[in-house]
């Protein structure tokens, strides 16, 4: 009785856990990581990033605070990667692979970052002094709102487009 009793008892547990690790797995994440390529010219361009949703929240001033590092996306460190040097916004980037932070503004006018700390978690630890480069850009208002925040890459460069603002980042 002993060892039907103990037998049960792990079937039991045995199906739990795999019911548990089955629902984990098939949950999806709240930010989905995400990746946008393509080239410019002749650069292929990767950026890798958690994709956030609005969900009737203020997003800008609000959840992002202007003025203020922000990872432009969820989770870790937004990257931006080349093979080849660019110009972005008339300034020189070299290849590499660099995490991408932006700097939301009321005034419209952003900073987009190129820091050379590709592997960081958020902002918490961005140090300035390992700025590949730091360029002004004017945002634009979306028509409608853009729930989960997407990037995407064109011949021109590349946007970020989230809530009801398109970030767009000129590259040559």
């Amino acid at each position: 009785m002993k060892s039907i009793l103990k037998s049960a008892t792990v079937l039991v547990a045995a199906m739990t856990i795999s019911v548990n690790a089955f629902a984990q797995e098939t949950k999806k994440p709240a930010s989905p990581p995400m990746t946008a390529t393509g080239k410019i010219k002749d650069a292929n361009i990767t950026i890798a990033y958690s994709s956030p949703s609005v969900k009737g929240r203020t997003i800008w001033g609000g959840l992002e605070a202007y003025d203020k590092v922000w990872r432009a996306g969820a989770n870790e460190a937004t990257t931006f990667e080349t093979d080849k040097d660019l110009t972005v916004q008339g300034k020189k980037l070299p290849a590499g692979k660099y995490s991408f932070f932006l700097i939301p503004k009321a005034s419209g006018t952003w900073t987009a970052i190129f820091n050379k700390e590709a592997k960081q978690w958020g902002a918490y630890k961005y140090e300035p002094s390992k700025d590949a480069l730091r360029v002004d850009v004017k945002t634009k208002a979306l028509p409608t709102t853009q729930e989960a925040l997407v990037y995407k890459i064109n011949k021109n460069g590349f946007t970020m487009d989230w809530d009801k603002i398109s970030v767009p980042v000129e590259i040559k």
